[in-house]
């Protein structure tokens, strides 16, 4: 989410900060910030808002209240806890829900507008947030989104139909065979388990509900007369059709991480204050259809709990305070903090969650660092892990490599429903075609492996038999595929599996090997370990060497015959024949500088 230092001011009486130090408190006590970026005169945060928190911190007003409260600083003003106007109801517009899947929808009706280009600060601030200007009422539509977090719509009354001077709205679900024209100039198929704005007169969709308005009802520079949506989708149900429809939007965004449906009265009195300022118009009145409203939501902690949860020890008075900063109306029954959530804190129903309001807003880095209390008794081992590392490790001193292959497979007993391309989509009954796949991938590099034998193993789920099950499977250049069972027993001692001696890792190098051999005669009283400890080959292998594999000795006449394979690979670049044959010559020079023959 990007959020304007500019626009958070506007919360605020007294100067902000700069924006690194804006930046640095949000990072250390809510969200981690991905840039800076300077826009103008503004700078510009991107603020990765977790998902936990993105049904009230996906706008300005939410990060400003965060700012307040982790900064200790007042905010001058705080859009959703002004009053909101009484719903003035009309009789021009009516409003039907017929699915459980909208759970809020407001309509307001406004006349006379003149829609126009906005007003520069209006431009700016949009493009503050990469958004282009469309004009006045559009523009107003997301501002308010941006600020405040309710998405909203305007339909043009002109362009909807009346019948018995009314106008109808219904929210529904989509028929087999719809389709809008939406405002991008694409026209999208819809299902049944879509969720539509209908004109209902007209029995016409004019919208796909929480993700894109229809261009059919669409505002231009003719448009006089306005109808406004604010309202509340179900979020499951906006993210399936927008994923559906390949069409996230900002509004589709905001729904998806589920909202709270008070937001939506607070939208559309800042939205039509907002458009009465810059467009003009008047406003006639408004339909609210709320079956059921959201009820408030006490959570209770105590000071007890929360001091042992942080291994703090902060007074009544400290939790107080975070509360206070917060703006969580509180109050102490019988030892416990009963906190009232406000409506757009949805995260806030758990007394863990109440701890960790205290935690972050403290300060984690002021928590002393504690060691953990022993455990009272020995931690469970989970008996099908431990097999598996055992049957892993056993494979692995008899000399099998372990590989990880495709689950997926061109036949099986089950389909995957999300293919990942359509060669295989099936989930795999058996281990072996990724193995036998995989030995033919591996056993050219044998060289470069320095082994004679490529020898591979996989511990791996299939689905079989209407089970999923974990096997094992072996293969090597000498024994065909295999498979037992992986069955989870229980093992009486796990401290003597043997754990990895590695000390150093380093990535494969992506460019092919070369293989050069030489063959030598030595004095009888040498050996092929003795001719490896005098380091030549490495010595004058300019840092190219990456295996020395003896591949053949024998003695005749009092003296000893070696012979090596040599491989070469560089990190950067393919080797030439060339740089190969070169390293090759210095090397035998070196060979018979120690007064050895070269065969």
């Amino acid at each position: 989410m990007k959020i304007s230092r500019n626009w958070l001011q506007t919360f605020f009486e007294n100067p902000l900060p700069e924006a690194q130090v804006i930046a640095d408190a949000l990072t250390f006590h809510v969200f981690e910030i991905d840039g800076v970026e300077k826009i103008g005169t503004d700078d510009v945060l991107d603020v990765k808002v977790t998902a936990n928190r993105g049904h009230d911190c996906l706008n300005h007003r939410g990060i400003a209240k965060e700012l307040s409260a982790i900064l200790n600083i007042h905010m001058k003003r705080d859009p959703l806890r002004e009053d909101i106007l009484e719903v003035t109801p009309i009789g021009l517009v009516g409003v039907a829900i017929e699915t459980p899947l909208c759970n809020r929808y407001i309509a307001g009706y406004v006349r006379g507008v003149r829609v126009q280009a906005s007003p520069a600060w209006l431009v700016e601030a949009l493009a503050a947030m990469g958004q282009k200007s469309i004009n006045n009422v559009v523009d107003a539509t997301n501002y308010v989104m941006f600020g405040i977090g309710q998405p909203l719509h305007a339909f043009d009354a002109a362009k909807l139909k009346q019948q018995d001077g009314t106008y109808a709205i219904a929210v529904r679900a989509a028929r087999e065979g719809e389709s809008v024209l939406a405002l991008d100039d694409k026209t999208y198929a819809l299902l049944p388990s879509d969720l539509v704005i209908v004109d209902a007169n007209a029995d016409a969709v004019i919208g796909i509900a929480g993700v894109k308005g229809g261009k059919p009802a669409g505002i231009d520079e003719t448009t006089k007369d306005i109808i406004l949506e604010s309202a509340n989708f179900d979020g499951v149900s906006v993210r399936k059709t927008a994923a559906r429809l390949k069409l996230r939007t900002d509004a589709s965004a905001r729904f998806e991480q589920v909202i709270s449906p008070e937001l939506a009265a607070y939208g559309m009195r800042a939205v039509v204050d907002l458009i009465t300022q810059i467009a003009g118009g008047e406003v006639s009145g408004f339909v609210d259809e709320y079956p059921k409203k959201q009820e408030t939501q006490r959570v209770a902690v105590s000071l007890e709990r929360i001091n042992t949860v942080l291994g703090v020890k902060l007074s009544e008075a400290d939790v107080a305070g975070v509360f206070a900063r917060l703006g969580l109306a509180y109050e102490v029954r019988g030892g416990d903090v009963v906190v009232a959530a406000p409506f757009e804190r949805l995260d806030l129903t758990i007394p863990e969650d109440l701890i960790e309001e205290v935690g972050r807003i403290i300060g984690y880095d002021t928590i002393p660092a504690a060691p953990l209390p022993p455990p009272v008794c020995a931690p469970a081992v989970n008996a099908h892990f431990a097999a598996a590392e055992r049957a892993r490790e056993e494979l692995m001193t008899a000399g099998y490599s372990e590989v990880f292959t495709s689950v997926f497979a061109d036949k099986g007993e089950r389909v995957v429903a999300n293919k990942v391309d359509g060669v295989r989509p099936y989930l795999r009954e058996s281990l072996i075609p990724g193995l036998e796949d995989a030995l033919a991938r591996n056993k050219h590099v044998k060289d470069l492996l320095g082994i004679r034998e490529v020898r591979l193993f996989e511990i791996g789920t299939v689905w079989k038999g209407g089970k999923e099950i974990t096997m094992i499977g072996k293969i090597s250049e000498k024994e065909k595929a295999s498979e037992t069972q992986l069955v989870a027993v229980a093992v009486d001692r796990y401290d003597d599996l043997p754990l990895s001696s590695a000390t150093r890792y380093q990535p494969f190098s992506r460019y092919p090997y070369i293989v050069r051999d030489i063959s030598m005669w030595i004095p009888d009283t040498d050996d092929a370990r003795g001719v490896l400890m005098l380091d030549i080959f490495p010595r004058y292998s300019e840092g190219l060497l990456r295996n020395v594999i003896l591949f053949d000795q024998f003695k005749k006449d009092g003296r000893n015959s070696l012979a090596f394979h040599l491989v070469f690979q560089a990190s950067d670049r393919t080797l030439t024949d060339t740089e190969a044959n070169t390293i090759m010559t210095n090397i035998q020079s070196a060979v018979l500088e120690k007064g050895w023959e070269v065969r």
